[in-house]
């Protein structure tokens, strides 16, 4: 037996036993949001401690399982939800609800929104206003480690069980939106499941909230035995085993699907039962950490030394991503020319769709490409940890036949640059649409450099780099040249430099000194782009070849700016594009220290109070004296050799847009 499947033995074995322990549930996952902070004995810790310690109240539960509250006024006000499982009863809703708390409060000692998920409940507290909003971010997706024996039969069968669920949630009153029921495959193995949303949403938005999790469960959990993808909003669940709560409260299913046996309730509570409980949850821990200590054993014994080769070390912490070879070939027919999305340095994009005719976009690494397998390491190991809406997200991978896949998220509208620099489509993007995509990323950097676990320096920001969704909003892509940083580092340096040039910080073209002001550096030239409607590279004014950064600074200090504007933008307060030059142009000064961080860009893009600072002169002088002013390749050096030959640059090509 491999190591997955002992692992998955004991870890069932594990699970059961704790069940045992009948009033406590499960913990799944908690998030930190980053709505800001409060301080401490602050008017909103104090109203937030009053709410959570009076959310579980009768009065506020609407009978159930769901308590909506809030505390405060204007900044000081807190709103909660508690939600249970439509099967708990409501003693174990009330407890689950009630202990949650204490919790989530020391996961998010100064957060002003948190969530936490247990297999019972889930508890929910925010600054703002949760009533009737739909919200699938952050979501969390759990995948039991075994895999069925047929699993396009029983994908299939599992789907017609959601298709049921869901129509039955949805339907749900004002009360309670709830549905479980079973199938079975024809091979007799039943499927449990269930379909949850919070009553205050209506039935389109509780199954807009529905379908959106259904995407992602055949991502972590095709042809599995079990799945669980729980979101603000909604949650969805399914097992081989009969994980239903035991109590015959439980709501009636669906009268498609078939009726699971409800066990008998628990015997009357009981100074003898306690004792007994005791006892068992004594024996539980006990056993538990014998077989925890077990696995990990066999784990050291005998599978590490019998893994695969060096990457698939590197790649562990995300298996739980990895898809098959033979699911991408299919999805992409065969990685057919027909949906090739384009072409770049290290490899091939295909368009594909999945089983659930969810659409995908596979980078295929080349196998000749001696940078492949690093970059490949590169992102999976950090871009499976990213979560933004405006990153483009990794569905998963692929290591199995000498093939190296990322999966990501399809993005509809392509890339940034076949837009800004297409003289056509170019009029599709007004102001509005521009601002929205200059603060989208500030934002997506801002995450990147500051709010994640992670600190991260992507090193490539450019605008074929950025992804367009259906709404044209913006997404950060290719994290292949990405560095990440200790969470208190701030700079590093390298002797291999790459990027592209025209957006690269001086201070790394020059010594190979990176930071996150080289991606500010980055930002500012995207910005200045993306108001002229021209490339950094190749900047044109009435009829001559100029910097753009350049020509900026000039009209800048003249008090003409407004010639920098792209004369396809008819519409839009000119006094805000103006603000948007003169931010660019803070973000790519000579000096670093000079330069604001991402924090203080986004303050600066989203509040009009804030007051600029007087920029100094940009560092365009390094691309106007004969190293690269009409390029958009990649440079790479070593420090030993100065700039690369012909030859040598080759394997430092750049990227070509994701989506082409």
């Amino acid at each position: 037996m491999d190591f997955p499947s002992t692992f998955g033995f004991f870890l069932s074995i594990i699970l059961v036993l704790l069940l045992a322990q009948a009033d406590q549930s499960p913990f799944i996952y908690n998030f930190c949001g980053q709505n800001g902070n409060y301080t401490a004995n602050s008017t909103y810790q104090t109203n937030l401690n009053s709410l959570l310690g009076s959310l579980s109240s009768p009065g506020n539960d609407n009978g159930y399982g769901f308590y909506s509250s809030s505390v405060g006024a204007n900044s000081d006000k807190v709103n909660a939800f508690g939600l249970c499982r439509g099967d708990v009863k409501a003693d174990d809703c009330e407890s689950c609800v009630s202990q949650a708390s204490d919790p989530l409060k020391k996961a998010c000692p100064v957060q002003k929104e948190a969530i936490i998920w247990y297999d019972y409940c889930m508890l929910r507290y925010s600054n703002e206003t949760l009533y009737g909003i739909v919200t699938t971010f952050p979501a969390v997706f759990l995948s039991n480690v075994q895999n069925v024996s047929s699993p396009e039969e029983f994908n299939r069968q599992l789907k017609l069980l959601w298709e049921g669920l869901i129509t039955e949630a949805a339907a749900g009153g004002t009360d309670r939106k709830f549905a479980k029921g079973t199938n079975t495959t024809a091979s007799l193995v039943k499927i449990y499941g269930f379909a949850q949303c919070t009553p205050d949403l209506s039935p389109e938005e509780c199954t807009q909230c529905l379908d959106a999790a259904l995407e992602q469960i055949p991502l972590f959990s095709y042809g599995k035995i079990g799945g669980n993808a729980v979101a603000p909003s909604c949650i969805l669940r399914y097992e081989i085993r009969n994980f239903f709560y035991p109590t015959s409260e439980a709501s009636a299913p669906s009268p498609q699907l078939e009726t699971p046996a409800s066990p008998s309730p628990p015997p009357p509570s009981g100074k003898k039962n306690n004792t007994s409980r005791n006892v068992i949850i004594a024996v539980t821990i006990i056993v538990s950490l014998v077989l925890i200590s077990l696995a990990i054993w066999i784990y050291l014994r005998f599978w590490k030394r019998n893994r695969p080769p060096e990457e698939a070390d590197e790649v562990m912490s995300a298996e739980a991503l990895q898809f098959e070879f033979e699911s991408i070939r299919v999805a992409t027919h065969n990685f057919s020319e027909a949906n090739t999305l384009g072409r770049g340095g290290f490899g091939a994009v295909y368009r594909g769709r999945l089983w659930n005719e969810e659409e995908i976009a596979v980078k295929r690494l080349s196998r000749d490409s001696a940078q492949g397998d690093v970059e490949f390491k590169n992102e999976v190991l950090l871009v499976a940890k990213l979560q933004h809406r405006n990153l483009v997200r990794l569905l998963g991978f692929c290591l199995e036949r000498n093939e190296r896949l990322l999966v990501y998220e399809f993005v509809p509208n392509a890339s940034l640059d076949q837009f800004i620099f297409d003289p056509i489509k170019r009029e599709q993007l007004d102001w509005d649409i521009r601002y929205k995509i200059i603060v989208g990323i500030a934002r997506g950097l801002l995450y990147l450099h500051e709010d994640s676990r992670l600190r991260i320096i992507h090193r490539d920001l450019k605008a074929s780099n950025i992804l367009l969704d259906a709404e044209m909003n913006p997404k950060i892509a290719d994290f292949g040249m990405a560095r990440l940083f200790n969470i208190d580092q701030t700079q590093g340096e390298t002797s291999r430099v790459v990027g592209t040039y025209g957006y690269m910080a001086p201070e790394y073209v020059m010594r190979g000194h990176f930071s996150v002001k080289s991606d500010v550096y980055s930002f500012g030239v995207l910005v200045l782009e993306i108001v002229s409607g021209q490339k950094n590279s190749s900047f044109c004014h009435e009829g001559n070849l100029e910097d753009l950064l350049g020509y900026a600074w000039n009209s800048w200090k003249q008090g003409t700016s407004s010639n920098l504007i792209d004369p396809m933008l008819r519409t839009g307060s000119r006094t805000e594009i103006v603000r948007c030059i003169r931010i660019g142009l803070l973000c790519v000064q000579q000096s670093i220290s000079d330069r604001p961080t991402m924090a203080a860009v986004t303050q600066m893009l989203t509040s009009n109070s804030v007051d600029l600072p007087v920029p100094s002169q940009p560092a365009y002088f390094m691309y106007s004296h004969g190293i690269g002013s009409s390029s958009d390749m990649s440079l790479g050096f070593e420090s030993y050799s100065g700039l690369t030959g012909s030859d040598q640059s080759k394997s430092h090509s750049a990227h070509k847009p994701i989506y082409s």
